[in-house]
């Protein structure tokens, strides 16, 4: 068995061409989606977060909305950039979205990619250490956001307080228990993924990652996930990790799925520069008919590895069409893989 949901990046652009026009349309749809995606048997519903684009960002009321929709699917998040964040009040939104949704939060959080603007994290008065990059600066917010989640006192309370305080050192509410088993880290390297897996935390792999040894993309994410689990194991924690890695894959069972990705199939992998230092490897998407994608994938070394699968949805070609999407690999390319 493995768990299946999908990935969305919440476009939007106010064209004629488009289903997802403005930001109250990828909101509302993408509650929609996560709904009719639950009622379909998909395992989970996670957002992508951008600052300064077109794109979901603010991840926090979109999840506890998802949260009160829904009662059974995973709710997540793939990722959230640390850069960004203010880890005290995260961790209260971070809690208030998972009561509201019953413990089913998984959250998804990176040192973030390659955004719109220079030094977007500036504009939300994030600013690295002395001696720090903005990647220090993200894994180091990402240690504060996890001793927070433990739940353990910190904050000297009032003597005098408006409300009778429990004794003791208070801690940020509200706490939902278990929530911190529920951290991932979107790893873009071998480094940072045995990092996170020290550090307790589950493992998102996505399409890219650091080009490493010049292997083909999806050889390159098994051995990153192996090193990840050789790093939890001796790093000594009792539960067993969880990995996902996302992939484009569209079933071509119908005229409209032949139309917008019967050319869209990508061989090979590629290569690229997320910046002047960073020469990284995107892997391939896959589009096909159910008998030719179950072929192809069995042959990606890294989906055999994860225990969850995030399909990335074109969410601009509308709920309905997402839907159909993902039904067609529950029902036509799942079972013959044995993932269902």
């Amino acid at each position: 068995m493995k768990k299946i949901g999908f990935l969305s990046f919440g476009h939007w652009t106010p064209s004629p061409q488009s289903g997802t026009r403005s930001a109250a349309d990828a909101l509302l749809q993408s509650i929609d989606l996560a709904v009719a995606a639950e009622e379909l048997g998909a395992d989970g519903a996670y957002f992508r977060v951008h600052h300064f684009a077109r794109q979901l960002s603010s991840p926090f009321a979109l999840l506890a909305a998802v949260g009160a929709r829904t009662r059974s699917i995973e709710i997540g998040t793939g990722v959230i950039d640390m850069r960004y964040e203010n880890p005290h009040y995260m961790a209260e939104d971070a809690g208030a979205a998972d009561l509201i949704s019953g413990g089913r939060l998984q959250l998804g959080i990176s040192r973030g990619s390659p955004e719109q603007v220079i030094d977007g994290w500036r504009y939300f008065d994030q600013q690295p250490a002395e001696g720090e990059t903005d990647a220090d600066m993200a894994r180091r917010h990402t240690e504060v956001l996890l001793n927070l989640l433990r739940g353990e006192g910190f904050a000297k309370p009032n003597p005098q307080p408006m409300f009778p305080n429990p004794p003791g050192l208070l801690r940020l509410e509200p706490f939902s228990d278990g929530l911190r088993d529920r951290i991932w880290w979107g790893a873009g390297s071998n480094a940072t993924a045995v990092w996170a897996a020290k550090l307790g935390m589950n493992l998102q792999s996505s399409t890219l990652k650091d080009d490493e040894t010049g292997e083909p993309f999806h050889i390159q994410q098994a051995k990153q996930i192996r090193a990840y689990r050789a790093a939890w194991q001796e790093a000594g924690h009792e539960r067993v990790p969880r990995v996902s890695v996302s992939r484009s894959i569209f079933a071509l069972v119908d005229e409209r799925d032949r139309a917008y990705f019967g050319n869209s199939s990508r061989d090979g992998d590629q290569i690229g520069f997320l910046d002047e230092k960073t020469r990284a490897i995107f892997g391939r998407g896959y589009a096909a008919e159910p008998d030719v994608l179950i072929k192809e994938l069995e042959q990606d070394e890294a989906i055999a590895e994860a225990d969850t699968l995030l399909l990335t949805v074109p969410n601009q070609l509308g709920v309905d069409y997402n839907i159909h999407v993902i039904e067609a690999i529950l029902t036509q390319v799942a079972p013959g893989l044995g993932w269902r």
